[in-house]
């Protein structure tokens, strides 16, 4: 009833503004409506070449701004970059990331930490002033999130590293990144892997304990 309500107003509408804008003579709607469409199909080579040179120029930003964009994580508040720390200098995981073998948490690293290097690697860096700035407010570096788990699933970091599971395994080729591409783990991603590995595949004892 309500959905025959509002389209009745709708058409109402419709027609009450037709006939205001052509002054009570409705036919001349139609006729304007003739032309628009005649004027259409007499430049709908210009028009359509335009439509395409527009799309064609939508396509090539999307590609090159927004795709890559969306294939990353979350922006840092210091853009760390991977590439360059565990890559180029092959710092290795465990230094900034100290409790991932010994907890179920990876753990990330305080600033004290990131100024134990950058006290006097580029000390005077725009980006590193801003780490003096979390350290002297006694502020913790507000890193983002960008692994996500469903919250009835416990992963282990430890148990995994000591079955020689490399951090590649799940996280990707961090080492080649500048910024980290994050992810949201499903199931299906740890039951392909656990039955690869003829790893435990009961649901209490593997994931959800």
């Amino acid at each position: 009833m309500e959905v025959l309500i509002g389209t009745t107003a709708l058409l109402t509408l419709v027609v009450i503004s037709i006939l205001v804008g052509t002054g009570g003579r409705p036919m001349r709607f139609f006729t304007a409506f003739g032309e628009f469409l005649g004027r259409l199909l007499h430049n709908r080579w210009p028009l359509f070449f335009t439509f395409v040179s527009a799309g064609l120029v939508l396509v090539f930003l999307y590609i090159v701004y927004v795709l890559p964009e969306a294939r990353l994580s979350a922006e840092q508040p210091i853009p760390f970059s991977h590439r360059v720390h565990a890559g180029v200098k092959q710092i290795d995981c465990r230094f900034c990331h100290p409790y991932v073998e010994r907890s179920t948490h990876p753990g990330l690293p305080p600033v004290e930490k990131c100024l134990y290097c950058h006290q006097h690697i580029i000390a005077g860096h725009p980006q590193i002033r801003k780490e003096h700035r979390y350290f002297n407010t006694d502020t913790p570096t507000p890193w983002r999130k960008v692994n996500f788990l469903p919250e009835h699933v416990l992963f282990n970091h430890e148990r995994h590293l000591k079955r020689d599971i490399q951090c590649q395994a799940c996280h990707g080729e961090v080492e080649t990144m500048d910024r980290i591409v994050g992810k949201r783990f499903e199931m299906g991603f740890c039951l392909e892997c656990h039955r690869k590995r003829d790893a435990n595949l009961g649901c209490w004892l593997a994931c959800h304990n």
